[in-house]
């Protein structure tokens, strides 16, 4: 700020004011969903319940430690979203997420297990090929070969590996001669089994896989003058035994059971049962994945992509989630759409740097839980450790490439788990609790513009006009929070957006008493304000500042809707800090300048006056005396 010898223009810092308050209301009124309106936490308007099941591959029960780093990561996730006034609560085996408002879909992202691997693509098949009856056949392979090495997908060139269409013949089509649609293809009954498959005996062979043995002679009749065979001695039969009544059946080891199913068929080392499993998988698509989140890195997959428009074929993975050091949302000035920007490690970095230089015009996959988000093909090599990752057709949009990003930056979860149905969740305190504190907010602004208007007379209306910007800017800048950081508002928030109505007036009154200290001094109205303003403002810019540092250290520190109270502070500190350079200051300047104002009946500052008058007169005195 200048000095008070210095020119003053309050006309430009209100301007500044004027288009920050308008600039920030036609963004409440131009974007989103263009309606002024707060989002409300659970404990004002009710939210959504998810109930997150934990499944573990072998179907034992999931750790104490696991659940809880699952609580944190997710707790992690909600922060990284915004203060969004979610509760991650451990309930015996399961977590139960709350999400305020009706939307169920946020809080089964945010339980998302989010287990990230890079795989190279060894063979692609689109689904509206696939899905024909009659059981599935062999996909004609599209476009280059995509195994990393060059090799054709199924195996080496021609040498008799399965998995690979005869030379010379249709790609897909069975060797002449062969028996089955997989030259060398393992017979029917030594494939695993289908995931939907009845456990029945293998079908006959239909061709002899050995030489026939002759079939065993049945035994001649016996002579019709041979003796019957006599009853009377026959030994008295046994009791029975009840039937062995079954149990009650474990959910957790049938789901043991078919995960341990789709591993043994999907991510098998067999070439010919990779390839009918991309023909299987692909007519199945749109069914839930009961893979999800638990293959095994180290061996290949059979997966569909997030958009069920393509089943693929990938090898092993050769990049991890856990190296990957930071994750970020943005949109691409080339392309126009959203991305996710990835960092890799140092080590994984290396790695990425290599493979992509190597495999150049080869498809690589990222999966997440064990779906495809994205399979680009490389174009050049990707040293430094960064690299994007699109969202293919249809592609990103703002919201999921920021969840996405948030979901790698904190890491996966230690657990897969099994969303539950949404349930809706009434209010904890409700409409009641948020009148009252709405009451108890218009109370204290009440009392304060009362006690204004009585002790600094006109002044206090300055006061009401300050009060009235910041309001204004603070109901503007949630309406924002709540659409693009999904902030939401609760009793605990309302608590301190009105303890940051005694902050904001704490200003005015250390800037009103330092221009009746400058008048006591001898100073006029009109030269008081500009230097008390020089000595208000260094106590104004202090006293905030550490109002401001403690609501910064109890957001860090405290848990649940005490950061509610915490975010609200701060924001009211600092908006406060705004508009008393930017309204209360220019305004008062104007005041000094008016007249009417000067006048101590309208500015309430006559016994002040008054005290300065008594003193000129006795240092006047004094100095008379002095003299004579």
């Amino acid at each position: 700020m200048a000095s008070p010898s210095a020119p003053v223009h309050p006309s430009r810092y209100l301007a500044v004011f004027l288009v920050l308050l308008i600039g920030v209301y036609l963004l409440v009124f131009l974007t989103g969903n263009k309606h002024a309106d707060t989002k409300l936490g659970i404990d004002l308007q009710g939210g959504t319940r998810v109930t997150l099941t934990a499944r573990t591959p072998d179907g034992s029960r999931p750790t104490r430690e696991a659940l809880s780093q699952a609580q944190q990561i997710i707790s992690a996730r909600v922060n990284g979203l915004g203060v969004s006034g979610s509760e991650v609560i451990v309930d015996g085996d399961n977590l139960v997420i709350t999400v305020p408002g009706t939307d169920g879909n946020e809080a089964r992202n945010l339980g998302q297990t989010a287990r990230l691997y890079i795989r190279p693509v060894i063979n692609a098949l689109p689904i509206d090929s696939a899905g024909m009856q009659g059981g599935p056949r062999l996909p004609a392979p599209r476009g280059k070969p995509r195994l990393p090495n060059g090799q054709a997908p199924g195996g080496p060139a021609p040498g008799g590996q399965p998995g690979l269409p005869a030379p010379g013949g249709q790609p897909g089509a069975p060797a002449p001669g062969a028996p089955g649609l997989i030259p060398h293809a393992p017979a029917p009954g030594d494939l695993p089994l289908l995931p939907d498959q009845p456990l029945v005996p293998p079908q006959p062979r239909p061709y002899p896989h050995d030489a026939p043995s002759p079939a065993p002679t049945p035994p001649s009749p016996a002579p019709s003058n041979a003796p019957a065979p006599s009853t009377a001695a026959a030994p008295p039969e046994a009791p029975l035994l009840p039937p062995i009544q079954p149990g009650p059946p474990d959910p957790r080891k049938d789901l043991a059971e078919r995960i341990a199913k789709e591993r043994e068929w999907r991510q098998s080392t067999n070439k010919g049962v990779q390839f009918l499993a991309l023909q299987y998988e692909a007519t199945r698509c749109f069914q839930e994945d009961i893979l999800a989140g638990n293959d095994d890195p180290d061996l290949p997959l059979v997966t569909c992509d997030t958009q069920h428009s393509e089943a693929y074929l990938l090898a092993p993975s050769i990049i991890s989630g856990d190296q990957i050091e930071n994750a970020s949302s943005g949109m691409d000035q080339r392309s126009g759409g959203y991305i996710v920007d990835v960092q890799f490690r140092s080590g994984a970095a290396n790695t990425w740097a290599d493979f992509t230089a190597a495999h150049i015009g080869t498809q690589t996959a990222f999966t997440l839980d064990s779906q495809v988000v994205s399979a680009p093909q490389i174009r050049e090599a990707i040293p430094g450790g960064r690299t994007q990752i699109t969202g293919g057709d249809p592609p990103f949009t703002a919201s999921s490439a920021r969840e996405l990003a948030n979901v790698l930056k904190y890491g996966s979860l230690p657990l897969s788990f099994e969303s539950s149905e949404a349930q809706t969740v009434s209010a904890t305190l409700g409409l009641t609790s948020l009148h009252a504190g709405l009451i108890a907010g218009a109370i204290g602004l009440g009392l304060v513009l009362l006690y204004s208007l009585l002790y600094y007379r006109a002044l206090g209306l300055l006061t009401a006009l300050s009060l009235g910007a910041s309001g204004a800017m603070v109901f503007a800048i949630l309406v924002l929070l709540g659409r693009y950081i999904n902030y939401t508002l609760d009793l605990a928030g309302i608590a301190g957006l009105i303890i940051g109505i005694g902050t904001t007036a704490d200003s005015f009154v250390v800037f009103f008493e330092r221009i009746k200290d400058e008048i006591r001094e001898g100073k006029s109205f009109r030269s008081a304000i500009p230097r008390g303003w020089g000595r208000a403002r260094k106590t104004i810019l202090s006293g905030n500042a550490v109002t401001f540092l403690a609501a910064a250290v109890l957001y860090f520190l405290a848990i649940g809707q005490v950061k509610g109270f915490a975010f609200t502070l701060g924001l009211t500190t600092a908006l406060d800090t705004v508009v008393v350079f930017l309204v209360t200051w220019p305004l008062l300047y104007l005041a000094g300048n008016s007249k009417t104002l000067a006048k101590p009946a309208y500015n309430g500052l006559g016994a002040v006056q008054q005290i300065a008058r008594e003193r000129r007169a006795a240092t006047a005195g004094a100095y008379s005396t002095g003299r004579g």
